[in-house]
């Protein structure tokens, strides 16, 4: 699927992801036309999704992180669906994810503060429809969020 080429793309882009199309050609000294026909082939079959911005939430005054796990009353027809529309629509809900297992979803919640936090917590998060269980853990560190792989 990749050739060496593409590897060489990949790579240099998982380490300086700032670099333009043109600066990958220039580094790789390569035709930029040649590059930027190789970047869209990646798109075109999905190994490259998107480019993306990084926000740091801390940065911004979201002190306080939480990861809530959650078991569904899976008994409810479509309580996964109805579950998942509705934590959408909370803003402070940065990730969603799903699982096979006891734990059935993941949310990644910011806020402010413990203050911030408590209220969405009592007033957006335990009204989710569906909810059996849920387990709150507060974010201390982030130890490691590197996502390159070797390529």
């Amino acid at each position: 699927m990749l050739d060496d080429l593409d590897r060489r793309i990949l790579r240099l882009w998982q380490t300086e992801p700032e670099m333009t199309p043109a600066d990958l050609a220039a580094a790789l000294d390569l035709p930029a036309a040649r590059v930027a026909r190789r970047i869209e082939r990646l798109r075109e079959t999905g190994v490259l999704r998107s480019v993306s911005t990084v926000i740091d939430w801390a940065a911004l005054g979201y002190g306080v992180e939480v990861s809530l796990r959650i078991q569904l009353d899976k008994t409810a027809p479509g309580a996964f669906e109805a579950f998942m529309a509705a934590a959408r629509k909370v803003p402070e809900v940065t990730q969603m994810q799903t699982f096979l297992g006891r734990v059935d979803l993941r949310l990644t919640v910011i806020a402010r503060d413990m203050t911030h936090w408590q209220g969405i917590y009592r007033d957006r998060i335990l009204v989710l429809p569906h909810i059996a269980e849920i387990e709150a853990l507060m974010h201390v560190a982030t130890v490691k969020t590197d996502q390159t792989l070797p390529i």
